[in-house]
């Protein structure tokens, strides 16, 4: 019989992708998404991964004053990791996405790529708020830039407070750059992965594709050893 490993658990409770209009549940305001994370850790999970929005709109917001209400509110009432994103919204630039995030945990891209949201253009055909629309509608020329100069800033910003980073890898190419800068020191182990399926432009979701990355074992050299590797799939 097969012992269970261990599972820990991650809620990203409003993210960056979807808007306002996509669903009347995603929570938008401080109140809405700290109640949400509470939520979440009572029902397991351990890490609360946080994005911020405008409390009218429902637009991602990476500032300080964005991020600052939701965390008073967290702050004493769970015993979950706050994971802060650094990726923030595909739209914004390091500079900005960074701000924000000098916690125990934050999110690090590794990697840039084509980020296609237009797709959803198909299935959603009114919109509350102009932005929406808009939003998915540059993505047929957007770029969710993360460069190699791009990720070292964002370790050397968290570096002080030795800020944990959740390595997020949209595909199979942004594993061998993890491994670049664990070659070269910057990241140790044990590494915390998340691989993310189903961005239009980044890896997809086709099974065969989920065998064969199972669980990401990354080192120098042969990039097969060197060190435990915690892997988690989310599935846009």
């Amino acid at each position: 019989m097969r012992i269970q490993e261990k599972v820990v658990v991650t809620c990203a409770v409003t993210g960056a992708i979807h808007t306002p209009s996509m669903s009347p549940y995603l929570p938008v305001t401080p109140e809405q998404i700290a109640l949400s994370a509470l939520d979440a850790a009572a029902a397991g999970a351990a890490i609360l991964h946080v994005h911020a929005r405008d409390p009218i709109t429902g637009k991602p917001d990476q500032s300080v004053e964005g991020f600052a209400p939701i965390l008073a509110l967290l702050k004493g009432k769970t015993s979950a990791v706050i994971n802060i994103t650094t990726g923030g919204s595909p739209f914004m630039q390091v500079a900005e996405r960074v701000r924000p995030a000098k916690p125990e945990l934050a999110s690090l891209n590794m990697g840039s790529f084509n980020f296609g949201l237009f797709p959803m253009l198909d299935r959603y055909t009114e919109f509350r708020f102009a932005w929406e629309r808009e939003a998915l509608e540059r993505s047929r020329d957007l770029i969710f830039r993360n460069t190699f100069q791009d990720i070292e800033y964002v370790m050397a910003q968290c570096r002080e407070q030795k800020t944990r980073f959740e390595f997020e890898c949209y595909d199979v190419g942004h594993l061998y750059n993890l491994a670049h800068f664990l070659d070269r020191g910057l990241v140790h182990t044990p590494l915390f992965i998340q691989t993310i399926f189903g961005i239009l432009g980044g890896i997809g979701t086709h099974p065969k594709m989920w065998k064969q990355c199972g669980t990401p074992r990354i080192g120098s050299s042969e990039r097969t050893t060197s060190g435990p590797c915690l892997a988690q799939v989310r599935a846009r």
